[in-house]
């Protein structure tokens, strides 16, 4: 297993890529074209204490982040929140012309802002980086500029306004990523569609295991995990495509699944119930009416 290297202020960051100290140590906008990054930076994982938002272009390495690995391709963004780990995939060829930015940013900038309580609701820091954000050229533009903005404004124009006019200006650009990953969801639909199916296919063959009962009724985490996603990305992403959530999409199967039972098999409801992965039969019929405004055997009489 890797070292695991922390990062605990910016200035700490510069210094371990070669960058010219920050010009405030709880914000700094860094060129990734001047980034160093040395052997040592290839064979540790790092975890921040700081928020990262960068957009990256033209690497030749991998960013490891969780189990994950992800090659940059132009106008693509991800969000990295203190404390999570990620690491640097030794380039495979020629690092090429390296271009774009990193945002970091102290949680302590934050203080007394409007961003201190809520920064944590935009659920994209909790994606993974296989979960990116693919900007288009207009979209990349607008990003850019705030990104300049916010430079400018703690390079040159530190007074009592300065932090409230930079929270705003990062505000702003998380509220476009927001608009932007809804945008996503909807546009790259071949590969948001395959998780569809996916997700399908994954409750159908947990149902369809004989053995499945034992291990209880599947979870959002089980889910989640066999189709390679975060739990906060799979819950916008069917949101957004379906209406419904991931826990929803669970209970709509369990209710097919049962009424399946219910029409063609004389199973009584309890052993339904714990087929299906219920401790309780009364914990299903619950389920059953609160779904279907009948219970089991109410179901059940209505289709003979």
């Amino acid at each position: 297993m890797k070292e695991v290297r922390r990062l605990k202020s910016i200035i700490e960051f510069h210094r371990s890529r070669a960058v010219a100290s920050p010009k405030h140590p709880l914000i700094s906008v860094v060129d990734y074209a001047s980034v160093q990054l040395s052997p040592e930076s290839y064979a540790v994982n790092w975890v921040c204490d700081f928020y990262t938002i960068s957009l990256k272009k033209n690497l030749a390495s991998k960013l490891r982040y969780g189990q994950q690995e992800y090659d940059f391709d132009e106008g693509t963004m991800f969000f990295i929140a203190p404390g999570q780990v990620f690491g640097i995939d030794v380039p495979t060829q020629g690092q090429g012309t390296r271009s774009g930015w990193l945002l970091l940013v102290h949680p302590d900038f934050f203080w007394n802002t409007s961003l201190a309580k809520t920064i944590r609701q935009y659920d994209f820091f909790d994606y993974s980086v296989h979960e990116a954000l693919f900007l288009s050229g207009e979209e990349e533009a607008i990003i850019d500029n705030l990104v300049e903005n916010i430079r400018l404004e703690y390079q040159q124009h530190i007074d009592k306004f300065s932090q409230n006019i930079i929270v705003s200006q990062i505000e702003t650009l998380l509220n476009y990523s927001q608009r932007f990953y809804q945008r996503q969801f909807i546009t790259r639909k071949v590969t948001n569609h395959k998780i569809l199916d996916r997700l399908e296919n994954i409750l159908n063959s947990y149902f369809n295991d004989d053995d499945f009962s034992g291990r209880g009724l599947p979870t959002v985490q089980y889910i989640t995990k066999e189709l390679n996603v975060s739990v906060s990305y799979l819950s916008g992403l069917l949101k957004e495509l379906t209406g419904l959530s991931t826990l929803q999409h669970i209970q709509n199967k369990i209710i097919e699944k049962a009424k399946e039972q219910l029409s063609t098999t004389d199973l009584s409801v309890s052993e339904i119930a714990y087929g299906l992965g219920f401790e309780h039969s009364q914990s299903f019929s619950k389920m059953f009416k609160a779904k279907t405004n009948l219970s089991p055997m109410e179901f059940r009489a209505s289709i003979n």
